[in-house]
């Protein structure tokens, strides 16, 4: 798997578990998939991403879009 899919995969977990949070919880936990947004978008305009720049330290395959 590379980079960019464990990237997405990431995101999309934490933002379902912050909305199912929010209900169950508080709706505070709604900052959370407002940040996890925020950042995939600036990502796209950027290619600044911190959880990418992990992952490549570690040796994973990065995709195309974290090259």
């Amino acid at each position: 798997m590379s980079i960019d899919r464990i990237v997405m995969a990431f995101a999309g977990t934490v933002i379902l578990l912050s909305l199912a949070f929010s209900q169950l919880h508080s709706p505070n936990w709604l900052w959370l998939t407002a940040f996890v947004g925020a950042n995939l978008l600036q990502a796209a305009f950027t290619g600044f991403c911190p959880l990418a720049i992990v992952l490549k330290r570690i040796g994973l395959r990065p995709g195309m879009a974290f090259e």
